[in-house]
C-alpha cells in the first residue's frame, strides 16, 4: 500500500499523484471518465483535482463538465469520502475573478455539479488583483465556517500576494492556504522556483504542480519528425525546438532505460522529489494511460538520477 502525503500544514493525506480532471468531459467521455476513476481509485489513488471551468473552452460547453461528470461517479460508485476532491473558483466563464460574492456563488454551484455538501480542497484559480486579499481570504473563510469547504489553496498567484494573504489570515486568525497549485515542471522551471517557492517553503505549503507533464511532452511520446494527434499537441511540440526540451528528454530517456521505467513515470518522480512538492498533478483520458502514471508512488530515483535531471533542465 502506497503511503499517502500529508497536504502541507491541513489533516488531509493524499496519494503522491493527484488525477487531473481536465479531460472529464472533454476529451474522456462519461464512461471512459468513470473507467479512469474506477482505476485510479483501486489502485489506492485518492486525490482528484478538478475546476468549474473546466472544460468551457470547447464548443458547446459552459463549463462545469468535469464537475458534472464526477457528481455522477460520487453518486454511481459511492466513494465521496474515499477521495480529496480539490476544485476551483475564479475563471467560469459566468463567476470570474474573486470578489466575495462570486466565491459564494461559485462554490454553491460546484458543490450542486458535484453532488457533494462540501468540498475538500478549494483553490482560487487565478488571483484576481482587483480584489483585495483581505476580501478573497474572508469568502473563503466564510465557506470553510460553514463547512462547505475543508482547506483552501491558491493557484496562479505571485509570491507577494500569496503572502499578504498568509499574513492577513494569521493577523485575523481566518482560514489558511495550505496549498499552491503552480505551473512546475521539468521543462518550466522559472515560474516557480525562485520567490513563490520560497514562501511556500517559509509557509510550509503544499505544492500541487499542474503541467506536470507539460501537455504530454515529457511522456517522450513526441519526438522530431513525429505527429502525435492530441489537442494538446501545440504545447507541447514548443518544447522540442528548444535546447532544454532536447536536454531533458535525453536525460529522461537515459534514467528510464537504467531504472526499467516509463519516461512519464520518471517525470513525475523528479518533480515529487522536489522542495515543496507533494503531488504532482496528472491526467489520463485512458485506462492504459494510468499506470505510468500512479508508477510514481513506488519509484525512487537515485541522487545522480536526479542530479542529471536537474541539471539538463536547468
Amino acid at each position: 500500500m502506497t503511503s499517502l502525503r500529508k497536504l502541507g500544514s491541513s489533516g488531509l493525506q493524499v496519494f503522491p499523484l493527484a488525477l487531473g480532471g481536465n479531460v472529464f468531459g472533454w476529451t474522456a467521455d462519461e464512461a471512459q471518465s468513470f473507467a479512469v476513476l474506477d482505476a485510479y481509485t483501486a489502485a489506492g489513488g485518492n486525490f482528484v483535482d478538478t475546476a468549474d471551468t473546466y472544460s468551457s473552452w470547447v464548443p458547446g460547453n459552459e463549463g462545469g463538465e468535469s464537475e458534472t461528470v464526477l457528481g455522477k461517479w460520487f453518486a454511481a460508485s459511492g466513494r465521496r469520502s474515499d477521495v480529496v476532491l480539490a476544485t476551483k473558483v475564479g475563471a467560469h466563464p459566468s463567476y470570474k475573478g474573486l470578489a466575495a460574492a462570486t466565491i459564494k456563488a461559485g462554490a454553491e454551484e460546484s458543490l450542486r455539479r458535484l453532488g457533494t455538501d462540501y468540498i475538500d480542497l478549494y483553490y482560487t484559480h487565478f488571483d484576481d488583483e482587483t480584489v483585495p486579499v483581505e476580501e478573497i481570504i474572508t469568502a473563503l473563510d466564510q465557506l470553510v465556517k460553514e463547512g462547505k469547504v475543508r482547506e483552501i489553496a491558491a493557484s496562479n498567484i505571485s509570491a507577494e500576494r500569496l503572502r499578504a494573504s498568509l499574513d492577513f489570515s494569521e493577523r485575523e486568525g481566518l482560514a489558511r492556504y495550505v496549498a499552491l497549485q503552480p505551473h512546475y515542471n521539468l521543462v518550466s522551471r522559472d515560474t516557480y522556483e525562485g520567490a513563490l517557492q520560497d514562501t511556500a517553503a517559509d509557509a510550509g505549503l503544499a505544492a500541487v504542480p499542474y503541467y506536470a507533464l507539460a501537455a504530454g511532452f515529457l511522456t517522450g511520446k513526441y519526438r522530431p519528425g513525429t505527429t502525435v494527434d492530441s489537442p494538446r499537441a501545440g504545447g507541447a511540440t514548443q518544447h522540442l525546438e528548444s535546447e532544454r526540451g532536447q536536454k531533458v528528454l535525453a536525460a529522461l530517456d537515459k534514467v528510464a532505460q537504467e531504472r526499467g521505467a516509463e519516461i512519464a513515470t520518471v517525470a513525475l518522480a523528479w518533480l515529487a522529489s522536489r522542495p515543496t512538492v507533494t503531488a504532482p498533478i496528472a491526467s489520463a483520458r485512458t485506462v492504459e494511460q494510468l499506470p505510468a502514471l500512479l508508477a510514481v508512488a513506488e519509484l525512487q530515483l537515485t541522487d545522480q538520477d536526479l542530479t542529471e535531471l536537474t541539471e539538463a533542465s536547468a
